[in-house]
């Protein structure tokens, strides 16, 4: 079986070969045949180099796919008995930005059973695991966000990310990591929400923004200055919510998603939430209509 690739790994921490006496006979009668029967010549690497030398060979393997570890009984039975899958979100708000994500993780958190993820140093209250290199620190970076549920059946855990909705790789590492989870997004006019994030970058003082209008931001053409086509991009592209959303459904049913109006967010809160509330499936019912007043 070897023989097929230029690299192979073998775990030998795993139960299965650590604890058998065998181990060592098996390996080291496998290099005997190799050597004696083959052409091959067998090599080893420092696990630096060997990784490097790996991903030379695999460069489509180069980018981790973190699954729960608690979806397999062999996973669970290496993992440290300290640790606890319950720190993992049960839904996720993933945008878009500029179209109330904000106004709708403060509604969520004041429900006595929804609790959010603690602020990040750099992105606030966003963390930003599954659609940047923060995935690549880990599941358990990840996790140190999220408190300990006190009843893992009625605290409902979250995290709101806007710049997951339009992002390539965050739908199927989500549902890699957490596929039963619950995924809320919210809609605006795509205009108003490319409007929305122009104002928002002059009021940060977006060198582009502040040198060009809106329309020549929309309106440039592929010559443009790659300042101008970098703004537009963020303008427009997370508002492309057809091409957007299908990218959640391969990895998410239907039954899974929220699509939120956000007008009706800004105008009637409380019938929104009532909805979200029904949605996710929490309890006691928090009486928005009364907080709200």
């Amino acid at each position: 079986f070897i023989c097929l690739f230029q690299i192979s790994i073998f775990m030998t921490h795993l139960s299965n070969y650590g604890n058998d006496r065998l181990g060592l006979y098996t390996f080291v009668n496998l290099a005997n045949f190799v050597q004696s029967w083959t052409n091959l010549q067998l090599q080893t690497l420092p696990p630096v180099k060997l990784a490097h030398k790996y991903f030379e060979l695999f460069p489509d393997q180069k980018d981790p796919l973190w699954q729960n570890p608690c979806d397999d009984k062999r996973h669970r039975d290496i993992w440290s008995k300290e640790k606890t899958c319950d720190r993992l979100p049960k839904f996720l708000v993933i945008g878009p930005q500029k179209t109330g994500t904000t106004a709708l993780y403060l509604f969520l958190v004041m429900h006595p059973s929804i609790l959010s993820n603690s602020p990040s140093p750099k992105t606030f209250e966003e963390v930003q695991f599954f659609n940047r290199n923060n995935y690549h620190r880990g599941i358990d970076w990840y996790m140190d966000f999220f408190p300990v549920p006190s009843n893992v059946t009625t605290d409902f855990l979250f995290e709101k990310s806007a710049n997951y909705f339009h992002s390539e790789e965050a739908p199927k590492r989500a549902a890699s990591l957490v596929p039963k989870a619950k995924i809320i997004t919210i809609l605006i006019d795509p205009s108003d929400r490319a409007y929305s994030w122009y104002q928002h970058q002059r009021s940060h003082e977006d060198p582009a923004a502040l040198k060009f209008s809106f329309y020549e931001v929309i309106s440039a053409g592929p010559r443009a200055p790659s300042e101008l086509r970098a703004l537009q991009k963020r303008c427009l592209v997370p508002g492309w919510y057809a091409s957007h959303i299908e990218r959640w459904l391969v990895y998410f049913p239907p039954f899974q998603l929220l699509i939120i109006d956000g007008q009706q967010l800004r105008t009637d809160p409380a019938t929104v939430m009532d909805e979200v509330q029904k949605f996710l499936g929490v309890s006691p019912h928090y009486n928005y209509s009364e907080a709200l007043t």
